[in-house]
């Protein structure tokens, strides 16, 4: 056999050979492996354990079962609405001095009122006694109402509107005035939340309340027996129930001094 003449064919299927077995081409290391990426990790809240097991505790266990309602109270940081020598009571239940003689009302009546108010997406709400701003940072949490909150003490309407802002809670318009006399720009309302007590209905609360919305008020007279009113509007009139017995600061203001008592249907 002449080897003159098969090395040009060996060359050739030595070729073909590498090409087969080399045609899938190596990627660099570099390519293919991922860097490593800083892991991102939010603020540890050191009270969300207390908050949840307030929920759990004192709010689902008493019967308040509104799923909305519920998140909301998981959600909202309440220690950051009480004094710092009473955080450490934030979540218990009960309530606490917010100073100007003014408290932030127990996490249980905060949710019940909340849910009595049966608040649907799109509702305007009217909270009378901004407080700390808990209650209306509450019902911003809901994220599908409008809220409007009054407040009569200067000093507290300021804070409470800058610790709303601080935390977001943007949406929320506070005014500083006598909330006997409602919010008449912003009326009609869905629904109105009270949280001192008269020892009557605000007349002016009723005219600016929309067909079909409720009002949730403490009604008693200031030292006396209270109980919490739920009041609905339907087909024109104003239909009342009584839920028992509830301790709340007095309503105060020259409205509800100088205003006659609107009688309890």
């Amino acid at each position: 056999m002449n080897l003159k003449k098969l090395l040009p064919f060996a060359l050739l299927f030595s070729l073909l050979a590498g090409c087969v077995t080399g045609a899938t081409p190596q990627t660099p290391a570099s390519q293919t492996e991922q860097p490593d990426l800083p892991a991102m990790s939010l603020p540890a809240d050191p009270y969300l354990p207390q908050r949840l097991r307030m929920v759990e505790e004192t709010i689902f266990d008493r019967g308040v079962k509104d799923e909305d309602v519920l998140r909301a109270l998981r959600s909202v940081p309440r220690h950051q609405f009480v004094p710092q020598e009473y955080q450490e009571q934030a979540y218990a239940d009960h309530p606490l001095p917010i100073g100007y003689g003014q408290t932030i009302s127990q996490p249980y009546i905060v949710a019940w009122m909340t849910e009595l108010l049966d608040l649907q997406a799109g509702d305007r709400v009217l909270e009378i006694g901004t407080g700390s701003g808990y209650q209306a940072a509450v019902l911003a949490e809901l994220g599908t109402v409008e809220v409007y909150s009054i407040e009569i003490v200067p000093e507290l309407a300021e804070r409470a509107e800058q610790r709303l802002k601080d935390l977001g809670y943007t949406q929320v318009q506070v005014r500083q005035g006598d909330g006997y006399y409602g919010w008449a720009e912003a009326a009609p309302f869905d629904a109105i939340i009270v949280t001192a007590a008269p020892d009557h209905l605000p007349a002016p609360l009723v005219a600016q309340l929309a067909e079909g919305g409720s009002i949730v008020i403490p009604i008693g007279p200031p030292g006396g027996f209270q109980s919490l009113w739920r009041f609905v509007q339907e087909a024109g009139e104003l239909v009342a129930y009584n839920l028992g017995g509830v301790a709340f600061v007095p309503f105060t203001g020259a409205g509800i001094e100088q205003a006659a008592e609107t009688p309890l249907p």
